[in-house]
């Protein structure tokens, strides 16, 4: 419950959310000041950016929990609820509200059925959300027997320990979330060149920009773990050379402050999936994989031609489960192509599951600022 604070810290109503395998505050928007600028003052001061640790704030100390999420009763007809993404890092005073984050996507609907922002049905209740950041919308479906929220369950996704109940979604329209379309160079494959160097890769954006590329042309089996990964300087140097030049191609610009694209090396899958991933986010390697570079690597996995092909194995069918394997386990997506046209992703869906955490207030420092 909010309380009175005899201090000149501002106190901020927030939970504290886990959503898939992210981490963040969630606030509701008319909780935080409406000027962007002063907004995203009071995003850092709440997560401790810039410090490495983030010790004076709820940060993690990593990309994957320095996430906030910001929600609001949607005024768009058919919608819902409006969902503002902020990416932040660690050890940056950047607020980043360009792309989308599946993971905390998840976490959306609990969250505003925390603070009362719907309605709660008996048995399940399902909303319509739409993410500001690119305008993408999904319906998301939470357990709610006896108009109660259920988090216990069996539900397991990789990369979070324990089980919980599922919460789905179904993703309506993700192509160009970011980028002018699915395949924004126009192709479905390219050959890149930079620092002297020539590349193949799929540049795609099916809910999150990529650029996907085979580990054995930089020397990698694709296996190598994080820890090895993050500390081979010259692959990263070279991955972000490769990032920077590919922005323009994407219709991205300069991403050298950007989040994205974010950057992928595939190898054939090693335990019953469909492929093998380790995805820079874009300058550190995950040790998992968000939603929508999941469904982003799986959709390139469909599309004929793409630099998939002769790596990924993938069911027949026009509805089609992808297993997109990941170092901490796997993340299987369900896509179902264009009846007309195959080199188009009609329909994709998933699940995840998230919790609160904390709820209470947030105190921030230097209220006369914001």
């Amino acid at each position: 419950m909010p309380y009175d604070h005899p201090s000149d810290l501002r106190p901020v109503p927030c939970i504290l959310m886990r959503g898939g395998t992210s981490r963040g505050p969630f606030f509701v928007e008319s909780d935080l000041p409406g000027d962007p600028a002063a907004r995203d003052r009071v995003l850092l001061a709440a997560l401790g950016s810039p410090d490495r640790r983030q010790i004076d704030g709820l940060g993690g100390a990593h990309p994957l929990t320095s996430k906030v999420g910001i929600v609001r009763r949607s005024t768009t007809p058919g919608v819902d609820l409006d969902f503002l993404f902020a990416q932040l890092q660690p050890d940056k005073d950047t607020v980043d509200v360009t792309p989308n984050c599946g993971n905390m996507l998840a976490a959306v609907l609990p969250f505003a059925l925390e603070r009362g922002l719907l309605p709660v049905d008996d048995g399940t209740t399902t909303a319509r959300i739409l993410t500001l950041n690119t305008g993408m919308q999904c319906d998301v479906t939470v357990l709610t027997p006896g108009r109660r929220l259920q988090y216990l369950g069996d539900a397991r996704i990789d990369g979070v320990p324990g089980t919980a109940a599922p919460i789905t979604i179904d993703f309506l329209d993700t192509a160009g979330s970011v980028c002018p379309s699915l395949l924004p160079s126009g192709g479905v494959r390219d050959e890149i060149e930079f620092g002297g160097s020539r590349v193949e890769a799929t540049l795609i954006d099916n809910g999150m920009p990529m650029v996907i590329l085979r580990a054995s042309d930089f020397g990698l089996t694709g296996y190598e773990g994080v820890a090895q990964l993050n500390a081979d300087v010259a692959l990263r140097a070279r991955l972000e050379a490769l990032r920077l030049a590919v922005g323009l191609q994407m219709g991205l610009g300069d991403v050298s402050a950007k989040s994205y694209p974010k950057m992928c090396l595939i190898a054939p899958p090693v335990a019953g999936g469909s492929i093998a991933t380790r995805c820079f986010i874009p300058h550190v390697c995950h040790e998992a994989i968000g939603v929508l570079a999941a469904v982003t690597v799986a959709s390139a996995c469909v599309l004929e031609g793409s630099i998939t092909q002769g790596i990924a194995q993938v069911p027949q069918g026009q509805r089609k489960t992808v297993s997109v394997e990941h170092p901490t386990g796997e993340f299987s997506v369900e896509l179902e192509l264009d009846a007309q046209d195959r080199q188009k992703v009609a329909r994709a869906a998933l699940l995840r599951t998230a919790r609160p955490i904390m709820r209470g207030e947030v105190l921030i420092p230097g209220a006369n600022d914001v």
